[in-house]
């Protein structure tokens, strides 16, 4: 009884804190004056900060309203995101500052290119928040934050805006902070309960951490395939801040985790002073979180490896990136294993992180400038020792995938050449219009290191994201080393290949299916009802070699005339950047036009499954690739709607890293695909579909014996089973419909799932399987590492009229896996013919 009433009581002040005593001074320091002409949250937004989850709208509007009130601060929209929501950036610094702000980013700019270093500037700090949306103590806290840069008053405050320029963005994930701000003052009780079990603390699929297509923008930093990334890796190389904050939440039961993380889990290419200043910088944390008597720990956990997180991002760009992870309310009120925890408590512990940062960038300012000087004046030192050395990458059959891993590139500033002429080096053809060289001599010659090396060798086993991530590999480009004496003009305004009808034909139209947006070209027409087919095998017309896939449109029988047909596919095969040839005549070297080897194609119609038991990120990259690359439909189709949905509309339905469906809707898709449907399945979806019996999957498991293990070390012994994210070689046979498109007879794939599948008896049942020795990039245990040997990431088989395409791994990983997403649209398009 007594626990019963102490519970109550705790409840009851909570509530009456949060809805009673809660007001802005709770957050800022009290030993400043604070302007009254700026105006303070509630005055705009309607409620204190951390009352409410603040909507971005709200957040937008409160921004707006301190840059007319301040002049330390200047708004800039720099673009929107994929629900229209504005991309704002805040500039804060001292009024004087701002008036020379062109001449102060320049000269900051000039100190990483020249060795003349001089710290007679400001430092630069770059605060961003919340970039997973369900995480918003972050976004909440630049309220309050970006008030008292606007308000406060007198001699620490000035020297601090006048010794930096703070970058200040408020919302990094505009789109799931709205949508998790929404559930949680939906579900807001007026009495706060802080029960676990409310429903307040428990999102609905998809959740709200990630942006509109559901993708973890955390991971986007250096793919930058996300408008919202692209915005803010535009003013990073605009800018190359010295400080980077990126503010998090974990799970509720924790405390507060600010940088280092584990130091044996930093990666070889950040130089080690990075990480001590980093160290140094912790100690302003610590200072002012023991200050307001807040729980804290660092080194403990994370890690500084993959570049493509926020917080590691600066690290290879000469920067310091810090990550704050504060134990998160998920709501307004929860309990915890150290005692209730409040939403404004977690506000207050980030608002007081974002303000030591400031304040160890204010004191280490010349120290920090001079390492970032340093970091590139080594940088250029390591690039003239490689001489006139060059890495040229390219497909020749391709041009958009170059394109594509070229537009990369230029984001971060990393210069490349077009070639000359078309050159071979160690066998593999290098095309003008579809290469590009990249002098390794460079200002941001370590960046190009970061994106193109090939590591297999680790200090630490643990890994808390993908520890592979190389850029050719991604896009299955050929690349080798050369020198600059191949390259040619640099390239300044990089344009995509000019496509099209060469002339008009009056017999077919032939074009291979090679080109990355070839899927895109051939939907739009089937969709308009004209009619096409799939070559099976390799011929020779007009003096040209076509490969297996290659698309052929007859002019005759077709709902347009001649004129109007090549009208049509004209305009579209410019559209999709690829080239249709045209024929008079249906004789060939080979199998003819009218070959039975030419199979009818049928537009595809796709259902995707998503809800609970599936995973947001993979059904959110299949969305993202279908939707904004092909310019293809797919209908979303809820896990809870199954039951009533209609599926026979759909010849084709995905299911991605998910548990499956019920027995009930597992009699109904079964029914479908032995009355013709295809079932495409990834990952955790084989367990599935081969204890359904949809397809016979034989499981190879490793065989893993702890010896001199101890308890202290069984944790990490299994993380290093783990498979965070590698790539591996895998042969293919590319007569096979599920490889038309691709050149090589080895394609590099992605895998991050110890999913290991034995290889059927017949060597032509296996269209795809890694090779003897198939690791290329990354970490693997020895024991999987002999497991995956002569294995098979993908089985197909017949069920009834129908069939299942199984992969054991994504192949449309983070939307920069180019590489492989063919993959997945040749299952969708050619999927009568596997």
């Amino acid at each position: 009884m007594r626990r019963i009433l102490l519970l109550l009581f705790t409840v009851v002040s909570s509530t009456l804190f949060a809805q009673e005593t809660l007001n802005l001074s709770y957050y800022l320091p009290q030993d400043v004056q604070y302007n009254s002409e700026i105006p303070t949250p509630k005055s705009i937004i309607g409620h204190e900060v951390g009352e409410w989850h603040i909507t971005h709208d709200k957040l937008v509007q409160y921004m707006y309203a301190l840059a007319d009130a301040s002049d330390r601060i200047i708004i800039e929209n720099r673009g929107k995101t994929f629900e229209d929501r504005p991309l704002l950036l805040l500039k804060i610094t001292s009024p004087n500052n701002h008036s020379n702000i062109e001449a102060i980013q320049k000269s900051h700019i000039d100190a990483t290119k020249t060795d003349n270093i001089s710290t007679d500037r400001p430092i630069v700090v770059y605060q961003g928040f919340s970039i997973h949306g369900n995480e918003p103590s972050g976004s909440n806290a630049a309220l309050a934050v970006a008030y008292y840069l606007a308000a406060a008053q007198g001699p620490k405050i000035n020297e601090l805006l006048n010794n930096t320029v703070i970058l200040f963005d408020p919302s990094f994930n505009p789109d799931g902070l709205q949508r998790f701000a929404y559930w949680a003052n939906t579900n807001r009780s007026q009495n706060l309960n802080p029960d676990p079990n409310d429903r307040e603390y428990s999102e609905i699929w998809p959740g709200g951490r990630t942006n509109h297509y559901w993708f973890d923008m955390n991971r986007d930093w250096l793919p930058v395939q996300l408008p919202e990334s692209r915005a803010r890796i535009k003013t990073f190389h605009e800018w190359m801040p010295n400080i980077l904050t990126d503010h998090h939440e974990m799970g509720t039961n924790s405390s507060f985790f600010f940088q280092p993380g584990i130091p044996s889990r930093t990666h070889p290419l950040t130089p080690k002073l990075n990480q001590a200043l980093t160290k140094q910088i912790a100690t302003y944390h610590a200072k002012a979180l023991d200050k307001i008597g807040s729980l804290y720990y660092s080194e403990e956990s994370f890690d500084d490896f993959y570049y493509g997180k926020g917080s590691t991002f600066p690290d290879i760009n000469g920067g310091i990136g810090i990550l704050f992870e504060q134990a998160s309310s998920r709501g307004h009120i929860q309990e915890s294993v150290n005692g209730i925890l409040t939403f404004p408590f977690t506000i207050r512990n980030q608002f007081t992180a974002a303000l030591s940062t400031l304040e160890a960038a204010n004191a280490m300012r010349t120290d920090i400038l001079n390492y970032q000087a340093n970091f590139f004046k080594n940088a250029r030192n390591e690039g003239n020792k490689e001489g006139n050395k060059a890495i040229v990458f390219g497909d020749e059959k391709d041009a958009a995938r170059t394109y594509h891993m070229a537009e990369i590139l230029k984001r971060h500033n990393i210069k490349f050449h077009d070639i000359d002429d078309n050159f071979e080096v160690d066998g593999k053809q290098f095309k003008k219009g579809y290469s590009y060289i990249v002098p390794k001599n460079q200002n941001n010659t370590r960046l190009i290191n970061a994106m193109f090396e090939k590591r297999t060798t680790f200090q630490d086993s643990l890994f808390y994201d993908i520890s592979a991530w190389s850029f050719p590999l991604a896009f299955n480009l050929d690349y080798a080393e050369t020198s600059t004496a191949k390259a040619g003009a640099v390239v300044t305004d990089l344009k995509f290949r000019n496509g099209g009808a060469n002339s008009k034909s009056n017999y077919a139209y032939l074009t291979e299916w090679n080109e990355y947006y070839t899927p895109k070209f051939l939907y739009a027409l089937l969709r308009k009802g004209i009619r096409a087919k799939v070559s099976q095998k390799q011929f020779n017309a007009n003096g040209k070699s076509y490969d297996y896939g290659t698309l052929m449109i007859p002019v005759q029988n077709q709902k347009l005339s001649a004129s109007q047909l090549h009208t049509f596919l004209d305009k579209l095969a410019q559209e999709s950047h690829l080239t249709l040839d045209t024929v008079s005549t249906g004789l060939n070297d080979g199998i003819d036009l009218g070959s039975n080897n030419f199979r009818p194609l049928e537009v595809p119609k796709i259902a995707l499954l998503v809800g609970d038991g599936m995973t947001s990120y993979d059904a959110g990259e299949i969305w993202h690739l279908l939707d904004t690359r092909y310019n293809i439909p797919v209908t979303k189709l809820d896990t809870k709607n199954f039951s009533r949905a209609n599926i026979s509309r759909y010849n084709t339905i995905i299911m991605v890293n998910g548990s499956g469906l019920d027995e009930g809707n597992t009699k109904k898709l079964q029914s479908w695909i032995r009355d013709g449907g295809t079932l495409i399945g990834y990952r955790r979806a084989l367990n599935y579909i081969n204890d359904k019996k949809l397809l016979k999957i034989e499981f190879k498991k490793p065989k893993l014996v702890a010896k001199n293990i101890t308890r202290e070390q069984r944790s990490d012994f299994r993380g290093a089973q783990v498979i965070g994210g590698a790539i591996f070689e895998a042969e293919i046979d590319r007569s096979h419909p599920i490889n038309f498109g691709y050149n090589n007879s080895t394609l590099p794939m992605f895998r991050n799932t110890t999913l290991f599948v034995k290889p059927n008896k017949n060597s032509y049942d296996n269209p795809i399987q890694y090779s003897k020795n198939p690791l290329l990039s990354g970490y693997i245990s020895k024991q999987n590492l002999d497991s995956i040997s002569g294995t098979v990431p993908l089985k197909i088989g017949n069920y009834g009229r129908g069939n299942v395409v199984a992969f054991t791994d994504n192949t449309n990983f983070r939307a920069f896996w180019y590489g492989t997403n063919k993959l997945l649209m040749n299952a969708i398009f050619f999927r009568e013919e596997l």
